[in-house]
């Protein structure tokens, strides 16, 4: 190989990881063990796996599979029934080879539970019915029709339904505090289970949100338990958006 090729694609290389994951881009993951205010210590890494294909520009991807690296920042548990606190991040993204240094905020949550539930269809088949004709309930609200079917909230059609999750906009929740397409962008996200206007917390009632990661500290979410004890378990369900993404 050449000097000016090995250049060339040096360049582009870097140019890709610098640019192609666009701000508000949604990265949909499954957490790989728990979180715990009682076990869990600041500087302890965790993990979550990327459960859908994200489509970015020039048909390129961020595959499903790939890896969501991050870290305990502060773990509080109490004795009485003050309430538990841990704040995380997710900082780093690992695929082919590539590992890029991420911001991300959390858009919604949620339990382990709500995770399975999604992913039963709601309807059968009936005999000599296709499979991925099922229809499945999403987390937010939304319904799934099959493979290949429409996304609907009520009669309206939000999305595109796949075997293995959805795409569609990301749509604003004004109620609960979420933003819609960034920058007038009504490009197609990567949703996996959750509906387009998932915001939030679900199946995690003595839970809330204290801190998103949109403002200082950046990147930095804070959850808050109403118990003394706080937990995530492994198999929850984030919805994380980009805030910046650039080559380590």
């Amino acid at each position: 190989m050449n000097k000016v090729v090995f250049c060339l694609l040096v360049f582009s290389t870097a140019a890709f990881a610098q640019t192609s994951i666009p701000e508000g881009t949604i990265l949909s993951a499954q957490l790989n063990s728990s979180l715990s205010s009682a076990r869990s210590k600041p500087g302890q890494t965790i993990t979550a796996r990327v459960m859908q294909d994200v489509p970015l520009a020039a048909g390129k991807k961020i595959p499903a599979g790939a890896k969501l690296i991050g870290r305990v920042v502060t773990a509080h548990n109490t004795q009485s029934n003050s309430p538990a606190e841990i704040g995380v991040v997710f900082d780093t993204l690992k695929f082919r080879h590539q590992s890029l240094k991420l911001q991300t905020n959390l858009r919604a949550l949620a339990s382990m539970r709500e995770v399975e539930d999604a992913q039963i269809p709601s309807t059968g088949p009936d005999r000599g019915t296709p499979a991925a004709w099922a229809t499945r309930n999403l987390i937010g609200g939304e319904v799934a029709y099959g493979e290949d079917g429409p996304v609907a909230d009520g009669d309206q059609t939000v999305g595109h339904a796949l075997m293995n999750g959805i795409l569609a906009p990301v749509r604003a929740n004004e109620a609960a505090g979420c933003r819609g397409a960034l920058n007038d962008n009504n490009r197609l996200q990567a949703l996996w289970i959750f509906s387009s206007s998932a915001c939030g917390l679900y199946g995690l009632n003595n839970l809330q949100i204290v801190h998103a990661g949109r403002t200082e500290p950046v990147g930095q979410i804070g959850l808050r338990s109403d118990r003394s004890k706080l937990e995530v378990h492994a198999g929850s369900g984030f919805l994380l958006s980009v805030i910046s993404a650039k080559s380590q």
